[in-house]
């Protein structure tokens, strides 16, 4: 009994001690635990830290591939977010939506979703994203966030965002496929990488409202804010047109 005791004890601290190594690697990348205990990306505000944006140049390359609206739309939001975090499930379910009634059914607006991994769930929800077909990526990506819970609790995640892409039209041998594509997780890194690093990201979500004016981040707005966001570049693009 005394030496079967010592072997699960022998365990648990090897458990311990490899979770505290995983914290410790993921936290040196950048992760930080939230109020939840999850590993996520800080998000930082600059009028809490004192620190300034990025000046992002007028002529930034913004990633393309993922389009909800009119392509030639003179606004485009840019929703950098990942599909495991709690407020990017609250922005895309809560605000976007407004945002698509006033502004995207009538033209004027395009929204542009950058997935923006914090984790290897969110970033095997991202790879099956890109497995369904291209105008359906955001009804998954909705499912995605409306489910969030179920799958990012689960016991085997993966097996149920499995079962999601598979719903959307996504058989198995082609979603496994999907999991194991590296071109579209470099994309998917790269995109990453260039967020942070080059646009100085430091949380999900953000957002980039861009235009003729400029580009602009916006952190945690809630619809009135984006919106105010929204209609001053709207305006400066209808006062430049009627010069």
């Amino acid at each position: 009994m005394e030496k079967f005791i010592k072997r699960i004890s022998a365990s648990a601290a090897g458990i311990v001690v490899f979770l505290l190594a995983a914290s410790f690697y993921l936290q040196l990348k950048g992760f930080v635990r939230d109020d939840e205990n999850f590993l996520v990306l800080p998000r930082a505000y600059a009028e809490e830290t004192g620190s300034a944006q990025k000046e992002i140049p007028a002529n930034f390359a913004f990633p393309q591939d993922h389009i909800l609206g009119n392509k030639d739309a003179k606004v485009s939001i840019y929703e950098y977010s990942s599909f495991g975090c709690s407020h990017c499930a609250d922005m895309h379910l809560e605000v976007m939506p407004e945002i698509v009634k006033k502004y995207v059914n009538a033209g004027l607006v395009r929204i542009v979703f950058v997935p923006l991994p914090l984790d290897k769930n969110s970033m095997d929800a991202a790879l099956l994203a890109e497995c369904v077909a291209p105008e359906k990526y955001f009804n998954f990506a909705e499912i995605l966030f409306k489910h969030q819970r179920d799958w990012a609790i689960a016991f085997e995640p993966q097996k149920v965002l499995l079962q999601y892409a598979k719903l959307s039209g996504v058989g198995d041998s082609k979603a496994q496929a999907c999991l194991r594509n590296d071109v579209a997780a470099a994309r998917i890194l790269g995109d990453r990488k260039v967020g942070l690093d080059e646009l100085g990201i430091q949380g999900t979500p953000t957002l980039i409202v861009s235009s003729g004016k400029g580009n602009e981040m916006v952190l945690g707005a809630d619809f009135e804010g984006l919106s105010k966001i929204v209609d001053a570049h709207l305006a400066a693009i209808y006062n430049e047109n009627a010069k």
